[in-house]
């Protein structure tokens, strides 16, 4: 009975959390569809991240997506897909979801109106369970999964060097029913997100301060990043730190390489598991140039290039 009760506590603690990403301000649309199609090029990101290394069944999450935008019926517009596999134990979380944004002029900057619609899926794999009890009725010792309809929407605005963004993902809150015994109930999840490019006199060099707040209305997590960023012909490396208070620093760095973005993080936890039981972060991107624009009338170019 308490293997069972315990299990049936991890359940509902996992539908309290998100995956978090140490380069959140590269995959935007991860937590925000009003930022796809926020550049005028073709967007791909893919990121694996192991947290807790050294503990037996740490969380790994993987995540792909891809972004563009579009120009229709006289208005720009942004699509993307994303993909998302992230493993607890024998616990599985999955997505595929499909983002749209509608992009207005307003005040000088665009703001990006975005939902997005799709499919999760939950899995528990009961017959890696050693049980004592195998015949225990709250626990079960076979595998099971459950699906569910999600929708999130989300605000977007960027002006000059500076950006800001508001959304809510899981909107509806579904109730994923995981075989016949439990449900795996998804809360709202809000997302505060902003950030700024501070120019040098150095024409080679800008900083890149950034934040992103999300809270369940229980609990809540903050990531304050900043970066320094060398740009000089087609070359680009960056290096930058994290702080999120009560949870963890973190070290960045990555660059272009033949065209393609790689970039590595550690976070190490300030809550005592040890200096090499932090989390791991790779991140890779890939973008190419779209010309959406009618020469010399309303060009814009985004400044929140990678």
């Amino acid at each position: 009975m308490l293997i069972g009760i315990l299990w049936l506590h991890v359940i509902s603690a996992m539908g309290q959390q998100e995956a978090s990403f140490a380069h959140y301000w590269a995959m935007e649309p991860s937590f925000n569809p009003g930022a796809v199609g926020k550049e005028s090029k073709i967007n791909v990101v893919g990121a694996y991240n192991m947290s807790l290394v050294g503990f037996e069944h740490n969380p790994r999450t993987m995540y792909i997506a891809a972004d563009m935008p579009l120009r229709f019926l006289g208005a720009y517009h942004g699509v993307g897909l994303q993909l998302m596999n992230d493993d607890i134990g024998l616990f599985s979380h999955k997505r595929i979801l499909l983002q749209y944004a509608y992009k207005q002029r307003l005040f000088g900057g665009t703001l990006s109106i975005g939902i997005q619609g799709g499919m999760l899926s939950e899995g528990f794999k009961g017959s890696e369970v050693d049980v004592e009890q195998s015949n225990d009725p709250v626990f079960t010792t076979t595998d099971a999964t459950g699906t569910a309809m999600d929708l999130s929407a989300g605000l977007y605005y960027q002006r000059k060097k500076w950006y800001a963004g508001v959304s809510v993902l899981h909107a509806t809150a579904p109730a994923i029913e995981i075989g016949d015994r439990s449900i795996f109930e998804m809360s709202r999840m809000f997302y505060l997100t902003g950030g700024y490019n501070i120019r040098l006199r150095n024409p080679f060099l800008t900083i890149h301060p950034s934040v992103l707040a999300r809270t369940d209305g229980s609990a809540y997590r903050v990531d304050m990043t900043a970066r320094v960023k060398y740009t000089h012909d087609r070359k680009m490396l960056y290096a930058g730190v994290g702080y999120s208070p009560s949870n963890s620093v973190t070290a960045m760095i990555g660059g272009n390489f033949h065209g393609i973005c790689l970039g590595y993080s550690y976070e190490m936890y300030t809550s005592g598991t040890g200096l090499g039981n932090g989390s791991h972060e790779l991140f890779v991107g890939y973008q190419t140039e779209l010309n959406l624009y009618k020469k010399g009338r309303n060009r814009h170019q985004s400044v929140r290039i990678l």
